[in-house]
């Protein structure tokens, strides 16, 4: 009874850890466009934003249902413990990967309204000072691109 709650416990916190997890897949409906010339490009250092701990504990959680298909009695237990603490360390050295900070660029573009407006995105080699380019998206959605 006890390994049955225990289990259902752990499937629960895992699907809500998940759902948590989860963003769109990109944006949807109308798109908003600009034009305009590149005036300035600075390279910057972009951080992940991978949220920290995520990692260690979806691999804990893991680990503690790996461990519990594991064994009976007392060894189930065990290996619930040890699945749990190597789930959440495997966890953590993959969620480590993703945390190092992204070569990315701040670009400058004076719209055809006369607008300055600056995008801080991934570096993109194709985009030069001088250049006409196009502003897709707004908000932290927006990038440059080439036209």
């Amino acid at each position: 009874m006890y390994q049955k709650t225990l289990t259902r416990i752990a499937a629960i916190f895992f699907a809500f850890v998940l759902a948590a997890c989860a963003t769109s897949g990109g944006q949807t409906g109308e798109v908003e466009i600009r034009s305009g010339v590149i005036e300035q490009i600075t390279p910057v250092q972009l951080t992940s934003n991978q949220g920290l701990g995520v990692g260690a504990v979806v691999g804990g959680v893991v680990g503690l249902g790996v461990g519990s298909l594991i064994g009976k009695g007392s060894g189930r237990d065990v290996a619930m413990v040890l699945g749990t603490i190597g789930g959440a360390y495997a966890g953590h050295k993959v969620q480590q990967r993703y945390k190092d900070p992204v070569q990315g660029q701040q670009v400058v573009v004076r719209t055809t309204t006369g607008v300055l407006v600056t995008v801080t995105q991934p570096a993109n080699p194709n985009l030069a000072v001088g250049q006409n380019v196009a502003i897709e998206g707004n908000g932290e959605d927006a990038r440059v691109v080439p036209r």
